[in-house]
């Protein structure tokens, strides 16, 4: 599973297309071609388990000939491999008998057996020695936890590298790993820790096994805009130059980020309505795809509203570039669930702003806080005299 610089590590081009061959929005001419590639892909490497359950779950026709060809390949390669393993315990050094056990572990990977995969990996990690190897091990798991999403593995590997980085470790492991991590937390909803962990590896980022740079940045921009305030989003995204060299090349990304910063919300909604099937059609993504809508237009409709007092629903309508009867739906929508401090004044046309005045909130929280306090000294006080 090593990836030279710039390129991905092909079982995760392959899970993307598995993706999309299931995918609904994904037209039947393009599934065609998806699924000829997911086909050379599989057989290409041998990897029976995901041909059988591919095959069993409807995706690819069974040709017997084929699977047969699969398995004698894969029994005549491990018996060779297991020769190499008899041949380094007996006659070789510690080392070479770890490469052996490594080079068991990558068959196991490269033919999707994840079971024997992540045994054989422990019992590499058993005869390494150094940190930035156990290192590698980690990173092996990570790749083969994300090819199917197995969130409890990512996070659990996720664990266990930031406590061999106690013990030492390079930078470019620990940058690596930042965008592991960053990715973990983008794909489980945590939006703020992602954006905060992409903005750090933005310089750094040697991550290619995982994405293409330009689709880094995608991700950035998008975790960005919906967790930074406008002064760090200006700072840290609008002006960074590695952000700038690379999103051309996105549809839409550009359009999307400095539209909303510039507030022009016309072109906003526009480039919006271009990005979403981009966020559809993405594996990590996607299942988040209705939130970050609306997380979205929760940041861009506050930042509007920011400026006035009180505004007509019309001339919100047409900053947008939408109908009255649109904006009226989705204020009213957000206003109750409580994202939104506005109240809409339905008979005038008008919309009324109602921001919290912080100093008050601090105020009433420390009310409420020594509330509580007072009760639980008085129920301890109440046992203390039992």
């Amino acid at each position: 599973m090593d990836s030279e610089e710039g390129t991905q590590q092909p079982q995760l081009v392959l899970a993307d297309k598995l993706f999309l061959l299931t995918h609904p929005d994904v037209n039947d001419l393009d599934k065609v071609r998806l699924r000829e590639e997911v086909l050379e892909a599989v057989v290409s490497n041998d990897m029976v388990p995901l041909y059988e359950t591919l095959v069993s779950n409807g995706v690819l026709s069974l040709d017997q000939k084929v699977l047969d060809s699969m398995r004698t390949k894969n029994s005549d390669e491990l018996k060779k491999i297991n020769d190499k393993i008899a041949d380094a315990e007996e006659n070789l050094g510690e080392s070479e008998v770890r490469e052996a056990h490594l080079a068991k572990a990558l068959f196991y990977i490269r033919i999707g057996d994840k079971e024997k995969a992540l045994e054989q990996l422990k019992v590499t990690e058993s005869k390494t020695v150094a940190v930035g190897q156990k290192m590698d091990l980690v990173f092996y798991t990570l790749q083969m936890g994300l090819f199917d999403l197995d969130f409890d593995l990512i996070s659990k590997s996720i664990d266990k590298a930031k406590k061999l980085f106690e013990e030492g470790g390079d930078w470019e492991r620990k940058n690596r790993l930042k965008v592991y991590e960053g990715l973990f937390c983008m794909s489980t909803r945590n939006f703020k820790k992602a954006a905060d962990l992409f903005l750090d590896s933005i310089s750094t980022f040697t991550t290619y096994e995982l994405f293409p740079y330009d689709i880094f940045i995608f991700y950035t921009v998008l975790t960005s805009i919906i967790t930074l305030d406008r002064v760090s989003l200006k700072q840290k995204v609008v002006d960074a130059p590695e952000i700038l060299t690379v999103i051309g090349k996105i549809p839409f990304l550009s359009e999307f980020m400095n539209s909303l910063y510039e507030c022009q919300y016309k072109s906003f909604f526009s480039a919006f309505a271009g990005l979403t099937e981009h966020i559809k059609l993405d594996r990590y993504l996607q299942p988040h795809f209705r939130y970050y809508m609306r997380e979205v237009r929760t940041v861009v409709y506050s930042q509007f509203l920011e400026s006035y007092k009180s505004v007509t629903i019309e001339a919100m309508a047409k900053a947008f570039g939408v109908s009255e009867d649109f904006i009226d739906l989705e204020l009213s929508r957000f206003i109750a669930a409580g994202k939104l401090h506005c109240k809409i004044d339905k008979v005038a046309g008008v919309l009324e702003t109602n921001r919290p005045d912080a100093k008050n909130a601090l105020y009433q929280a420390t009310i409420k806080q020594g509330d509580f306090l007072l009760n639980r000294i008085q129920k301890l006080s109440r046992v203390i005299d039992l």
